[in-house]
């Protein structure tokens, strides 16, 4: 929607990108950064319906006081097993139930792009040795076969999803170290759009 005319094209190189740059909104200056950030995804998912200016407006004039739910849509969700597992196995029961009405089961996939680090269940069974970690890392993929074929299968069959295997180190910090990407881009309505990652 654009109601506050913001939507500007940021060049670099040889490449442009749709930004939305709320730092023009008068009242945007005062905002800590991290309500800055919250204002452009407002700003570039204002719909009307989902997002309304008034919404926007809501937020500009936030003092710091009550409290206001927002429409606020991350760039990307992360996941750790105990809780990711779980959450691939729903859109897995989802996509049968399309199937058992006759509809296109590819349809359920996540909205945003699925990072699922395996570093909960994984045990230590064996220290004190230089190959300590592969063979810790050699009995989780014995001990939970069978979830780790599922998780191969959820990789493939749903886009927007990534599996990260067990042995590759803690959620937080294979975040950080891998995932993290400082400025999301994607396509969209035949422009690419650059905005800050989220999760």
């Amino acid at each position: 929607m654009n109601s506050f005319d913001v939507k500007k094209q940021l060049k670099v190189g040889d490449r442009s990108y749709s930004i939305y740059d709320g730092s023009g909104i008068e009242q945007s200056h005062r905002l800590p950064y991290c309500l800055k950030i919250l204002l452009e995804n407002l700003l570039r998912h204002e719909d009307g319906d989902t997002v309304t200016r008034a919404d926007i407006e809501t937020l500009l004039r936030h003092d710091g006081s009550g409290r206001r739910e927002i429409a606020y849509r991350p760039a990307r969700v992360l996941m750790q097993d105990f809780t990711g597992v779980p959450a691939i196995v729903d859109l897995a029961a989802m996509r049968e139930a399309m199937a058992r009405r006759g509809e296109d089961p590819s349809r359920i996939n996540p909205l945003q792009p699925a990072e699922l680090v395996i570093d909960h269940s994984v045990q230590v069974d064996r220290f004190g040795s230089s190959n300590a970690l592969d063979l810790n890392t050699r009995i989780e993929f014995d001990r939970n076969r069978e979830r780790y074929h599922f998780l191969k299968w959820g990789q493939k069959a749903f886009s927007n999803l990534k599996v990260i295997p067990p042995g590759t180190g803690i959620v937080h910090q294979v975040n950080l170290e891998y995932l993290g990407r400082v400025v999301f881009t994607r396509e969209a309505a035949g422009e690419t759009l650059a905005f800050p990652d989220t999760l």
